[in-house]
């Protein structure tokens, strides 16, 4: 049973108060690292770095000419208490007042300054889970910056790759003037409702506005750069652009905020390496603030909710409507593999191998069962054959009736890659062929192509070995197999087409899932069956039907395309009925 996490409630003075109760410290963000470095205060290994970062500075900082300002960070700190009103549900016009690492971060960006007295931190990395409060955080600081930072013609912008993620973050800025009546006397909007496109303070010609790359705009020169859900950005060029026109500011800032994410080839996965070497002081760039949630390795949410709030920092200070949804997703990942991942993403900052893998790791791992396939001669056999093209991964499994009730089927996989070319395949595919090749778990074929006559060779062979029942196959490029089986006068085991849509690959995902889930089915750990394992994605239509997708995998799946079809046409198969008597 999952532990309730005994986490401490944010406290307000009642009017009994005594007058002597102690004053709020004068430095919260100092105080803040310090409880976090001490134990006192629950959070991850990058947020303890960066707070044991923030005491080395302390120390040691001024040797390279940076200068901690507890008056400018304290400034900052109130600006978002005495002006900004948040909005939304139970926050509604209350005031921003900021949570303990909320303070930390804005304290940090505010308080440092460098040898020549501007802001020290020039780009911001933010990773929290979902649900943190990092987009409010975010606004707030970009209509800090445009009304409160002393910047003459301050430009603000909500970027992004397209510009409806721009207005997203760009409608919490509108509406947080909306709700201060401070901003609203103040700030002149064009646009109305939904269409206000620009926040204008015309008392200093400053603006705040969204912009994305697909704008084709040139030359914006910001003071401040929001850059939201930065974990969908394929490339760097959002960040790229707004650096660029920073060059003519003191102090302008890259504020990026950000789930954890999937492809660990993007620049979010990037700037997350080298935010956390940056932190534990690994790297040092004085110009880079992070605050990077994760957690640790011994850490499994699924279990324990003790350690929730490492991904999420507001669940230790605020008593959230959160917690309730956190325990549903949990208990709904449980019971759907291809749930878990987003779960362990969006609310756990755990970085996953795919966006929505559909086989869970521990669940896959939980049918590993030691057999040699060289044993279960004269066995039944269903069989899956995914062809590739002339140069891509080709995949043969088959799945083999148990002897006994009650024992799992087997999963029996054999690939294929041509040989020419095998190491700069493996380097492409960041997986190591040639070692797979050298202890028999990967056969290769002569040449620069996929030799079928090799696979048919191999397919003629184990239909002597297994009692073969059918072979699906996807009807593409299979009619090169049969012509050359023809011409060759060879018999092929009986074969049935099986469709890649919907229709008809959904009930296999079903019935896979199900005997997975019941530990009806089991696999001997074969390397290349696990990594198409960990690669496979499944995308749904309107109906919920769904079908495994090699566009969305982030590496190949075959040999998992191949084993879907398996079950599927073993599932096909009429049951017998028992008689009366029986």
């Amino acid at each position: 049973m999952s532990k309730t996490p005994t986490t401490p409630k944010r406290r307000t003075r009642s009017a009994n108060s005594s007058d002597k109760a102690k004053a709020p410290p004068t430095d919260p963000v100092t105080a803040y690292a310090q409880s976090v470095v001490d134990g006192v205060r629950i959070a991850g290994p990058h947020v303890r770095a960066a707070c044991a970062r923030h005491l080395r500075d302390l120390e040691c900082g001024p040797a390279r000419g940076l200068k901690w300002d507890s008056d400018a960070a304290n400034k900052a700190l109130r600006f978002f208490e005495k002006v900004l009103k948040l909005n939304g549900g139970d926050f509604e016009g209350k005031p921003f007042v900021l949570l303990p690492w909320q303070q930390f971060v804005i304290g940090s960006l505010h308080g440092w300054k460098g040898a020549d007295g501007w802001r020290r931190f020039r780009v911001a990395y933010i990773e929290t889970a979902k649900g943190s409060g990092k987009s409010p955080l975010s606004a707030g600081i970009g209509l800090h910056g445009m009304v409160a930072d002393n910047e003459a013609r301050a430009e603000v912008y909500a970027a992004a790759t397209k510009k409806d993620q721009a207005m997203i973050l760009f409608r919490d800025a509108v509406a947080m003037v909306d709700q201060s009546p401070e901003l609203a006397k103040r700030l002149t909007k064009s646009g109305t409702g939904e269409r206000c496109w620009n926040l204008a303070y015309l008392q200093a010609g400053s603006f705040f506005r969204p912009v994305s790359s697909d704008d084709g705009q040139s030359g914006p020169r910001p003071h401040i750069a929001l850059i939201d859900e930065f974990h969908e950005h394929k490339t760097n060029t959002v960040v790229e652009m707004m650096r660029a026109g920073t060059k003519s500011r003191r102090q302008a800032l890259i504020f990026i905020i950000t789930n954890s994410g999937s492809n660990k080839q993007s620049p979010c996965w990037h700037y997350h390496e080298y935010g956390a070497k940056v932190a534990a002081g690994t790297l040092e760039d004085d110009a880079l603030f992070t605050f990077i949630c994760a957690l640790d390795e011994k850490d499994d949410p699924f279990a324990d909710e003790s350690c929730w709030v490492k991904a999420n920092p507001s669940l230790q200070d605020a008593d959230l409507p959160g917690m309730k949804y956190l325990r549903e997703q949990v208990t709904e990942a449980r019971g759907m593999p291809s749930k878990e991942a987003i779960v362990r993403r969006l609310n756990f900052c755990q970085w996953t191998e795919a966006e929505s893998p559909w086989l869970s790791a521990d669940v896959w791992k939980s049918v590993k069962l030691e057999f040699d396939w060289r044993n279960l001669r004269g066995r039944r056999a269903w069989g899956g054959l995914d062809l590739s093209s002339t140069t891509d991964l080709t995949g043969l499994v088959f799945l083999v009736e148990p002897e006994r009730s009650g024992e799992p089927w087997l999963l029996v996989p054999f690939c294929w890659l041509p040989d020419e070319g095998l190491q700069k395949k493996a380097d492409n595919d960041k997986v190591p062929y040639v070692a797979w090749k050298a202890k028999g778990f990967l056969e290769t074929t002569p040449g620069r192509a996929i030799s079928k006559r090799v696979v048919l060779q191999r397919l003629t062979a184990l239909a002597e070995f297994f009692d073969i029942q059918k072979i699906a196959y996807d009807r593409w490029r299979i009619e090169d197999l049969i012509a050359l089986a023809s011409d060759e006068g060879i018999s092929l085991p009986p074969m049935e087409p099986f469709g890649q849509g919907y229709k008809e690959i959904s009930p296999a995902i079903e019935e896979f899932e199900r005997m997975l889930l019941n530990g009806e089915l089991a696999h001997a750990d074969h390397p290349v069956l696990n990594w198409n394992a960990s690669n496979a994605v499944t995308v749904q239509d309107d109906a919920e039907n769904r079908k495994l997708s090699k566009e969305k995998a982030t590496g190949r799946i075959d040999l998992i395309v191949a084993a879907v079809m398996a079950v599927g046409l073993m599932a096909r198969e009429p049951v017998a009925e028992e008689s009366f008597w029986e």
